[in-house]
């Protein structure tokens, strides 16, 4: 009897055992916030360990790869003795000016298409295919209609976003469910009415989140559209650099460009939980 009671604690003690090594892969499971923190500051020790590792072991020329503390020397020269912070600025007006103007049509034209076949119709035909086109093969061409000054910058950002931006919202669009948009037209709602108090309303939520993905994108077009024939912005700066082989200033302008967009979409995620906290609510 005590052998049997025996065996069964122990079994007990191994699901015990198992379910809490479980825990940390079960499906959509969330973990504790101590352990999201040690496991997002584990993976930069590592990523910097091996960095301070290959330096070390010279698998690479210190010119070509800098340590890390090379990088943030380097960084701060930049932003103490020369016009970085010019460069970041005028970089970040890029981003925003050009994103907002791919926006203004993105988020309207995204929502009719989603919303009307007939308009899906006569506009997919002519976006479908630009979604495949590279944003970069049109430098040539908007070099030439634009000149080098700013609207060509501006142009090579926007045309980079607006296509598939246009494309994402249409397809959350179409996700809106069938019976409120069946609910608001049996109570007599007229279409402008079913759009703008259901549609509309339905789909903002995943519209945010489809801008919030674009602007990433937004901001790997960055360095090649400031690389053409620009004087100042970070990309303009990591290409003077590469000329002297400042691969330690290249270095420091790719970690600003990464933390911008770390801002940017926390910035986003901020702004969906504090206008849509009802999705938050739903999630626990």
């Amino acid at each position: 009897m005590e052998a049997s009671v025996a065996k069964g604690a122990r079994k007990q003690a191994g699901a015990v055992g198992r379910a809490r090594r479980r825990r940390w892969l079960d499906f959509k499971k969330p973990i504790p916030v101590p352990y999201v923190i040690a496991l997002g500051i584990a993976v930069w020790v590592i990523f910097f360990g091996l960095w301070e590792l290959a330096n070390a072991a010279g698998w690479a020329s210190d010119l070509l790869l800098p340590t890390p503390q090379k990088v943030v020397a380097a960084l701060y020269e930049l932003f103490a003795h020369e016009k970085f912070l010019h460069d970041v600025l005028v970089s970040v007006y890029r981003i925003l000016a050009s994103f907002a103007a791919a926006c203004a049509i993105a988020v309207p034209l995204g929502i009719l298409m989603g919303s009307f076949h007939a308009v899906e119709s006569f506009v997919n035909p002519l976006v479908s295919p630009w979604r495949y086109l590279p944003a970069p093969s049109l430098i040539p061409l908007l070099l030439m209609w634009l000149g080098s000054g700013e609207m060509q910058k501006l142009a090579l950002l926007y045309l980079g976003v607006i296509w598939f931006l246009i494309t994402l919202i249409m397809d959350h669009t179409k996700e809106v469910r069938t019976e409120l948009l069946q609910t608001a037209e049996t109570l007599g709602g007229s279409r402008r009415q079913i759009l703008t108090s259901v549609v509309i309303p339905a789909v903002l939520p995943n519209v945010v989140v489809a801008m919030r993905q674009m602007l990433a994108v937004s901001w790997t077009y960055l360095v090649i559209a400031e690389i053409v024939a620009a004087s100042d912005g970070i990309g303009a700066m990591m290409w003077h650099a590469k000329r002297f082989i400042h691969v330690d200033k290249i270095m420091a302008g790719i970690l600003v460009i990464g933390i911008l967009g770390l801002l940017f979409d926390w910035l986003f995620r901020t702004g969906h939980r504090l206008l849509f906290p009802y999705l938050e609510e739903g999630q626990r």
